[in-house]
């Protein structure tokens, strides 16, 4: 096995595509890639977002073969994105499995668990490098505070997207990492560099990812893929399998929420406050529990006066998202930035199909509520918002 190819890449020019890598990629779980979008509904606002998956994959393989000749990470981080639903991480939202999790259908049956073989892989010690649970020294690479998904992703996207907010300097971080026993480990001289990562994440989830547009798509749409499953119009075991186009053709059949064709009517924003502004003790329920988002959701609604499948409650939580948990930095006050730029890119939003006034501040008062409150009150048939908070809006 030595013939290789080179793919022309818009991001890192020229990716090297060795035997080992090629086997991988000519098999039907990877080719699907191709059809999966990288950002989701981001499209909808930034034309140029429609980059897969498929793509993405090869930028973070070819960055893992910079840094290590360890074939095993190389082919986890080619393969890190295998078990990704359609929609970018909106299904996750919904309440289906971590992709993570979804990885070992993958691996361990069909065509590429048969390649696997045949390479004399382990498609275990694979799953436990793309699922973040391997002692190896260089697990960081492909599931890290700095690993090679993270600096792809962040500059592919901030490409296709065009905006001048995902610019990291790779080459610097790249070869500013050792290893040690506890891991990876990255020296000073890397430090500035690390820091253009974090500031891109923020601009990226605060312009991009977060944008008040392509929340509200999403919103929409978790909802539709929820009344799909309830319905048992799709599965959760198909949807894992789904293409972007596949599975949006399959909701459009026999819709009866009206949320199909979301790009020719996305709900408008009827309250939109920065996290900033929350009380600190503010839960993340709405992004942690879709079933109990849903029946807030539906009780908001009915209290308000509004149809049901009107009304979204949108407060995205990912703290994780700025982790710099490499040794050596809590002492430089990283952690400490990382949170308050996490609570920095939040908003608090409700969105709407039809005009309505939503009070800020009884919406304010939920989400500072603890989950068991909030379901007590569901279950109690109380009120979530309160008749002086409804006058407030009405006047």
């Amino acid at each position: 096995m030595s013939q290789f190819e080179v793919v022309r890449d818009p991001l890192w020019n020229n990716i090297r595509l060795e035997p080992e890598a090629l086997a991988i990629i000519d098999t039907p779980a990877f080719q699907r890639l191709r059809y999966v979008r990288q950002l989701g509904h981001a499209f909808l606002v930034y034309p140029g977002a429609t980059h897969t998956r498929f793509e993405h994959a090869l930028g973070a393989y070819h960055l893992a073969c910079r840094v290590t000749k360890e074939l095993e990470v190389q082919l986890a981080a080619l393969l890190h994105d295998i078990g990704h639903y359609p929609f970018s991480h909106a299904l996750e939202e919904a309440g289906l499995p971590p992709h993570e999790s979804l990885a070992a259908r993958h691996l361990r049956s069909g065509a590429l668990a048969t390649a696997l073989e045949r390479l004399g892989v382990s498609a275990e010690r694979l799953l436990q490098l793309i699922q973040g649970t391997s002692s190896s020294p260089l697990a960081g690479l492909v599931s890290g505070s700095i690993d090679v998904d993270k600096l792809d992703y962040l500059s592919r996207d901030a490409t296709m997207c065009g905006v001048p907010y995902g610019v990291i300097d790779v080459d610097r971080l790249l070869t500013s990492l050792t290893v040690s026993e506890e891991g990876l480990v990255l020296h000073a001289k890397g430090l500035a560099a690390l820091e253009s990562l974090l500031f891109a994440k923020y601009q990226m989830y605060r312009n991009v990812y977060w944008h008040h547009a392509v929340r509200s798509a999403t919103a929409m749409f978790k909802r539709l893929v929820r009344r799909a499953i309830a319905a048992r119009r799709v599965s959760p075991d198909d949807i894992a399998v789904a293409t972007d186009d596949g599975l949006s053709h399959e909701l459009q059949q026999d819709d009866h929420t009206g949320l199909a064709r979301a790009e020719r009517r996305l709900a408008k924003r009827a309250l939109d406050i920065p996290a900033t502004d929350l009380p600190v003790a503010t839960f993340d329920w709405p992004s942690r529990d879709p079933d109990l988002l849903e029946h807030v959701e539906e009780r908001l609604a009915r209290e308000l006066g509004m149809r049901a499948d009107q009304l979204f409650l949108d407060f995205p939580s990912k703290p994780d998202m700025f982790d710099v948990s490499l040794p050596g930095l809590g002492s430089l006050g990283l952690p400490r930035v990382a949170a308050e730029l996490h609570r920095s890119a939040q908003r608090l939003r409700v969105f709407v199909l039809e005009p309505a006034e939503i009070p800020a501040r009884p919406i304010i008062e939920l989400v500072a509520l603890p989950r068991e409150e909030v379901a007590a009150r569901l279950a109690g048939h109380r009120a979530l918002l309160s008749a002086a908070g409804r006058g407030s809006a009405a006047s």
